[in-house]
């Protein structure tokens, strides 16, 4: 795989084992193929019970009763926010997408990530992050000892743009409502931003650039807001999983919680 040509099925397999393995987690090839199968922890002591104790408890995925706001006005419940984007023709994406994909998770999650729009495998499943960046997301929520079903996973736009080009600023400005919906229904303990995009939107300023910008504790309605870089820019340039990694260190220490011992 050593000698895939970038850009390939092999070459992205390669970048997904090394990223994982950075951020402690192994995978097992199946049938000779170098397919990653279900993650397992690299050979460390046993954790203890409580290592993920943030989330111990599981919560179902539906929504919640409206909860105030920053701002005062009753939050919006996720449930409908995914009905009207299914629905919603505010902008020219509506007319290629297969479906909406508004988002998935706990609605109590304490952190939320935030992409950037969904690609082609999301919008055939509508699902966010189940391709090749959805694996990466996968394995850096895993190595930060945490469990994707309790956390929540959206995109600054709903719907897939052309050839997975970056949304232009009038498409994120006509979906931009249904993420601040969101944010305000689940009201989550910090929020990790994932590319320029949605950093750009929340902080509502388009020379913003994740560059420069990851790593720092910014601010959204009261929220803290950590940016880190998009998983499929990771895919792209490996050597940029170790910085990410001390970003999603941040992210922990909003929590309240140490990384896991490797």
């Amino acid at each position: 795989m050593g000698d895939a040509p970038e850009g390939g099925l092999a070459w992205n397999l390669r970048q997904l084992v090394e990223l994982d393995q950075g951020f402690g987690v192994a995978f097992v090839a199946r049938g000779g193929v170098g397919v990653p199968t279900e993650a397992a922890p690299v050979a460390t002591a046993p954790r203890p019970a409580t290592a993920i104790v943030a989330y111990a408890t599981p919560r179902p995925v539906t929504s919640v009763a409206p909860a105030a706001t920053a701002t005062g006005l009753p939050a919006t419940d996720l449930a409908a926010v995914a009905a009207e984007a299914a629905t919603c023709r505010a902008c020219g994406l509506c007319s290629e997408r297969k479906q909406a994909v508004p988002g998935e998770g706990d609605p109590a999650a304490r952190l939320v990530f935030v992409g950037e729009g969904p690609g082609a495998d999301e919008d055939a499943l509508g699902r966010p992050f189940v391709g090749a960046a959805g694996q990466l997301l996968d394995a850096m929520i895993k190595g930060m000892g945490l469990v994707r079903e309790h956390v929540y996973i959206c995109n600054a736009i709903k719907c897939r743009p052309p050839g997975n080009r970056t949304p232009e600023p009038a498409e994120v400005a006509a979906c931009l409502p249904f993420l601040l919906r969101q944010l305000r229904a689940i009201r989550p303990t910090v929020i990790c931003t994932l590319g320029n995009t949605p950093l750009r939107a929340l902080l509502k300023d388009q020379t913003l650039g994740i560059t420069r910008l990851r790593g720092t504790r910014q601010e959204w309605e009261g929220i803290p807001l950590i940016p880190t870089f998009h998983p499929a820019y990771l895919l792209r340039n490996p050597d940029a999983k170790k910085p990410c990694w001390e970003d999603l260190k941040q992210v922990l220490a909003v929590l309240g919680r140490e990384p896991p011992k490797r």
